[in-house]
C-alpha cells in the first residue's frame, strides 16, 4: 500500500507557516450551507466557495459533470478550522479556483461522525496523522485519492493545482489509487467472528492491566506524555477494576488522576467544567474548547469516584460542573447544546484562543485586593500557573490544609475566602466577550449527559439533578425518537434532520436503562428495550456479530464502518456490548447475552498490548467472570430501599422495582403483601428475601 500511496504524498502540504490574513467581507456571498442548521456548516455559509452539504444528490452531480469531490471537515469549536477558512476559504482567488474544478461539500464532523470515521482512516493512510480539519479529495463517488490536514493558502493553491492537473492529464492513474486506497480502508475496518474462542479471563486481565499501567504518570496522573486527554472511560474500568479485585495501587492511581486534573488548569475553577484536554503534562494549560460530551463523562466518572471515596473535592467537581453545564448548554426545552468555542474576541476584537479565561497579575491584584496573596499561593499566580504573554491560567497544586497553615487560616476560612474570589472573578469575567456556542443539540452527546446526570443524582443524592436528567430524557423522547423507535443524529430550533448513528442508540439506551434504575419507571426501560431490538434489526452485522455504525435503511458511503476502538468516547459497539448484557439480565430469554459475548470474542486479541483502548470493553471481562447481581425489589417501599441500595457503588449489578409484581421476569411471583422485599440473584437464582439495604449488601459482600 505504501508505494501505491507515494506519488500523492508529494503533494502533501502540511506546514503550519503564516499567510497574509483576508480581509472579511460580509455577505457579499451565500452558498447553499445557509440552508442548513450546524453552526460550523453556517459559519461557511458566506464564504466565496460554493460549499454543499454532504446529500446524495450532490455526489450524483459530480458523477454528472465528472468534477472530483473537494469535502473539508470540520467543527465549530475548531481553531485551526477558522484559521484555515480566514486565510484560504474567505479567499475570492483560492474560492474560484475550487468553484471551477471541484464539488466542495463541507461536513460537520459532529453532524456525521460516518463520513468523518472513513475519511480519518483515509488520511492515516496517506500522511500518517491526522486532525482538524480534515481535507480531503475524492473522486465523484467519494472515494478519496489525497488528503490533508491544515494547509496554508500557498499550499492550498499549490496542492489544488497539481490535482487538477493530475485528475485532467491522468485521471486512470489516479482512479486506481483511490481503488487501492479504498480497499484499504475497508480492510482495516474488518471484523472477524471469533465463535470458537474462549472468554478473556482474569488471569488475562491482570497481565493486561499491568501492561497498561506502565504507561501510568504516578506523580501527576494520567499518562507520562503531552498532551493529556482525560479519557474518562480509562479511569471509569480502572475504578471498577480496582474495587473489585482490591488492587489499592490502582486505586490510587485513579485518584491521583482525579485530583490532579480537578486541580488542572483543564478544569475552570471560576465557572466550572472541563476543557478538551491540556497541552502539557501536569493538566496547567487547556486547549479551551468545552464540550457536552467531556463533561457529562466526567460527571459520571467523578460522581463514582465519590460514592468510592467520599473525597469532598470529587463532590464539588461533580457539582460545579453540571452548573456549568446548566448555565452554558441547557436549551430551554431540556437538550443540550454541544460545546463552547476555544476562541474568544480579546480586548481589542481579535479572537484569541483562551482569552475569556486567563487572567493576568495585575487584574486579580487589583481585583482582589488583601485577599490576593492568599489566591496567589492557592492558585499558583507565579511561575508554576504562569502561561504566556503574562497570562495565569489557575491551577493548583497543594491541598486545603497545607495552604491554610502558611497563611494561619482555617481550612473552613480559607474555603470561604476562595470561593469569595472566585464569584468576584465569575463576575467579571461575564463582562468579557463570551466563546461561541455551538447550539446544535446531539442525541449520543445528550446520552452522555443524561447518564452523567443520572449518576450524580444516584450518588450524590441531589433531586435537582434528576429533575434535570427527567427533563432531558422527555425531550430524546419528544424530539428524537421516532414512532418506529428510530431517533434523529441533531436538533436546532425545532428541527432534526439527520438519522442517527449506532453511538446515538448505544448512548440513549444506556441512559435510559440508567434512569430506570433510579426511577423504576418502566417507560425508561421500555424505550431502552425497544431501541436495543431496533438497533438489532437494522445495525447487526449477522456474519461479524457486531453492529455496523450505520444502519441498513442510511445511503451507503464507500464502507459501512464497525466501530470498536475506545477513544475519548467509549466505542459504540463497546457500549452495546454492555447493554445487551445488562438486558440479557433482565430479559434472559430474547438472546441478548450471546450477541454480548460473541462481540466480546471479537475483539478481544487486542487487550494484552492495547488495553486502554478498549477500556470501556475490559468492563464487559469483568461482567462476564465475576458475580453480576440483578437486585429485585417489590413492596411499598420499593423506592426507598432503591435509593439506598443505588447510592453505592455496586457496577456489576442491574436494579429493578416495583410495587407489586412487574412486567419483568425478575418481579414476578414475589410480590407478599405488606412487606416490601429485596432479593439478590445471579442469572434468576435468588438469595432468601431480605428486608433492609445493609442486608442486600452484605448478601452481595457474601455471595457464592
Amino acid at each position: 500500500m505504501l508505494k501505491k500511496i507515494t506519488f500523492v504524498t508529494i503533494l502533501l502540504f502540511l506546514t503550519h507557516g503564516c499567510t497574509q490574513k483576508t480581509n472579511k467581507v460580509s455577505h457579499k456571498y451565500t452558498n447553499a450551507l445557509i440552508h442548513e442548521t450546524s453552526p460550523y456548516l453556517l459559519q461557511h455559509a458566506h464564504n466565496p466557495v460554493n460549499w454543499e452539504a454532504w446529500k446524495p444528490e450532490v455526489l450524483e452531480r459530480a458523477q454528472k459533470e465528472d468534477k472530483p469531490l473537494l469535502i473539508s471537515i470540520g467543527y465549530a469549536a475548531c481553531h485551526w478550522c477558522h484559521v484555515m477558512e480566514e486565510e484560504c476559504f474567505e479567499d475570492e482567488a483560492v474560492a474560484q479556483m475550487m468553484n471551477e474544478n471541484f464539488i466542495n461539500i463541507k461536513i460537520d464532523r459532529e453532524e456525521r461522525p460516518d463520513v468523518d470515521q472513513i475519511y480519518m482512516d483515509a488520511i492515516q493512510m496517506i500522511s500518517g496523522n491526522g486532525g482538524w480539519p480534515l481535507n480531503i479529495v475524492a473522486l465523484p463517488d467519494g472515494r478519496p485519492f489525497w488528503g490533508a490536514t491544515y494547509v496554508p493558502k500557498e499550499n492550498w493553491i499549490k496542492s489544488l493545482e497539481q490535482l487538477t492537473k493530475l485528475y485532467k492529464e491522468d485521471k486512470q492513474r489516479v482512479v486506481q489509487y483511490a481503488a487501492d486506497l479504498s480497499n484499504g480502508i475497508n480492510a482495516i475496518n474488518l471484523v472477524e467472528n471469533k465463535g470458537d474462542s474462549d472468554i478473556y479471563n482474569l488471569d488475562q486481565l491482570d497481565g493486561a492491566v499491568a501492561k497498561w499501567s506502565q504507561h501510568f504518570d504516578n506523580f501527576l496522573g494520567g499518562y507520562k506524555r503531552a498532551p493529556k486527554f482525560m479519557m474518562p472511560n480509562n479511569w471509569d474500568f480502572l475504578l471498577h477494576y480496582a474495587t473489585a479485585n482490591s488492587k489499592p495501587e490502582l486505586l490510587e492511581q485513579v485518584n491521583v488522576t482525579l485530583r490532579r486534573m480537578a486541580f488542572g488548569g483543564v478544569y475552570d475553577h471560576v465557572g466550572g467544567g472541563f476543557s478538551r484536554y491540556a497541552v502539557d503534562t501536569k493538566w496547567h494549560v487547556p486547549h479551551f474548547e468545552k464540550m457536552l460530551y467531556d463533561n457529562g463523562q466526567l460527571a459520571s466518572l467523578y460522581a463514582k469516584a465519590y460514592a468510592v471515596t467520599k473525597n469532598e473535592l470529587y463532590k464539588e467537581v461533580v457539582e460545579e460542573t453540571i452548573a456549568f453545564v446548566q448555565e452554558e448548554l441547557l436549551d430551554k426545552n431540556g437538550g443540550f447544546y454541544s460545546s463552547l468555542d476555544a476562541d474568544s474576541l480579546d480586548e481589542n476584537g481579535e479572537l484569541e484562543e483562551g482569552a475569556y479565561y486567563v487572567w493576568t497579575k495585575e487584574e486579580l491584584e487589583q481585583l482582589l485586593g488583601s485577599d490576593f496573596e492568599v489566591f496567589k499561593d492557592y492558585y499558583n499566580i507565579n511561575s508554576y500557573g504562569l502561561w504566556e504573554k503574562g497570562n495565569y491560567v489557575l491551577i493548583r497544586d497543594k491541598d486545603d490544609a497545607e495552604i491554610a497553615e502558611k497563611h494561619n487560616l482555617s481550612v473552613p476560612v480559607l474555603k470561604e475566602k476562595m470561593n469569595e474570589a472566585l464569584s468576584l472573578l465569575k463576575k467579571e469575567r461575564a463582562k468579557r466577550n463570551k466563546p461561541r456556542l455551538d447550539d446544535k443539540i446531539l442525541t449520543s452527546w445528550n446520552g452522555l449527559m443524561l447518564s452523567g446526570l443520572v449518576d450524580a443524582y444516584r450518588y450524590l443524592g441531589n433531586q435537582e439533578y434528576l429533575d434535570l436528567a427527567l427533563a432531558n430524557a422527555k425531550f430524546i423522547e419528544k424530539e428524537m425518537l421516532k414512532k418506529d423507535y428510530s431517533l434523529f443524529r441533531n436538533h436546532k430550533e425545532g428541527e432534526s434532520t439527520i438519522n442517527a448513528f449506532l453511538e446515538d442508540y448505544a448512548t440513549v439506551i444506556e441512559a435510559y436503562l440508567a434512569l430506570y434504575e433510579v426511577t423504576f419507571d418502566e417507560k425508561w426501560l421500555n424505550h431502552a428495550k425497544s431501541l436495543l431490538d431496533y438497533t438489532q434489526k437494522h445495525f447487526l452485522d449477522k456474519d461479524s456479530g457486531m453492529f455496523f455504525f450505520t444502519s441498513d435503511e442510511d445511503h451507503s458511503l464507500i464502507r459501512r464502518s464497525i466501530e470498536v476502538n475506545d477513544n475519548v468516547i467509549s466505542a459504540s459497539n463497546s457500549i452495546m456490548g454492555k447493554n445487551l448484557l445488562k438486558f440479557h439480565k433482565l430479559f434472559p430469554q430474547e438472546g441478548y447475552g450471546d450477541i454480548a459475548k460473541q462481540m466480546l470474542k471479537n475483539v478481544q486479541e487486542n487487550f494484552d498490548e492495547t488495553a486502554q483502548g478498549y477500556a470501556n470493553w475490559l468492563n464487559l471481562v469483568l461482567y462476564e467472570n465475576q458475580n453480576f447481581y440483578e437486585i429485585a425489589i417489590l413492596g411499598d417501599d420499593f423506592k426507598t430501599l432503591g435509593k439506598e441500595i443505588s447510592g453505592n457503588y455496586l457496577p456489576n449489578s442491574i436494579l429493578t422495582g416495583s410495587k407489586k409484581d412487574g412486567s419483568i421476569e425478575l418481579l414476578q411471583n414475589r410480590y407478599v403483601e405488606g412487606e416490601t422485599f429485596v432479593y439478590v440473584c445471579i442469572e434468576g437464582t435468588c438469595k432468601l428475601p431480605v428486608t433492609t439495604s445493609q442486608d442486600a449488601l452484605k448478601q452481595i459482600k457474601s455471595f457464592k
